[in-house]
């Protein structure tokens, strides 16, 4: 697995690369946006971005990669730790976020999630009852009409979709859809969880989103008992 590190503290970016190294990864390093080289990153399976490089900074660097159509992961690296920081990095394109100072354990497992998540093949399209999602290109649609869905209200509803008959919790959805704490966004999820349902459980459908008392929310076929 190679993986491309820009990160502009050379000494930063020599003790990373050295860890991955030992870890049996192959590392290229940049210290500056302009250092990237296109063959470094067409061959790479993952990027470390730091975010605050000079001049081109790694928000806006991921956020070209994206616009061009190159889909690696990305992992962002920044002494900033605002929600809206975070929110910020992720919606121009990053996979994930670690804040500085952080130890090299809990990098290294980030490092190893994204990769075991993007060799995973997700299927194009999946049904749950009469509810459908292509992955591809976002659609979803139920009972044959098509809903128009927010990006935080599809990934809210992908996430359910993924973990269909299961319980998932309000963390859960904190952690993999906004990747914050849950006392930070708790107030955020009941909004966009009712606007959900007023659009899937549409009058005259079956609901398909449960709420489960004590526990979180479950996307489940209409007649589904509780275990």
């Amino acid at each position: 697995m190679h993986i491309l590190l820009v990160e502009d503290d050379h000494k930063a970016a020599r003790l990373l690369a050295r860890g991955l190294e030992e870890e049996g990864y192959a590392v290229t390093v940049a210290h500056r946006a302009q250092e990237v080289e296109p063959d470094a990153l067409a061959r790479a399976d993952l990027a470390i971005l730091d975010w605050m490089l000079p001049g081109k900074d790694g928000v806006t660097l991921c956020g070209e990669w994206r616009r061009r159509g190159q889909h690696l992961p990305v992992l962002m690296l920044t002494a900033r730790d605002a929600l809206a920081d975070r929110i910020a990095g992720l919606n121009t394109g990053a996979d994930d976020y670690l804040t500085k100072p952080f130890e090299f354990d809990e990098l290294l497992a980030r490092v190893r999630a994204l990769l075991r998540r993007a060799a995973r093949p997700a299927p194009v399209r999946v049904q749950v009852a009469d509810l459908s999602i292509d992955a591809q290109t976002h659609a979803v649609r139920r009972g044959g009409v098509s809903l128009d869905l927010t990006p935080k209200e599809y990934a809210i509803l992908d996430f359910l979709v993924q973990h269909a008959g299961e319980v998932v919790s309000r963390l859960q959805l904190a952690e993999q859809v906004w990747h914050a704490d849950l006392i930070a966004i708790d107030n955020l999820i009941d909004v966009h969880m009712k606007n959900l349902r007023r659009k899937v459980d549409a009058a005259g459908s079956a609901p398909l989103i449960e709420t489960v008392r004590g526990r979180g929310f479950r996307l489940a076929a209409p007649g589904a008992a509780d275990a």
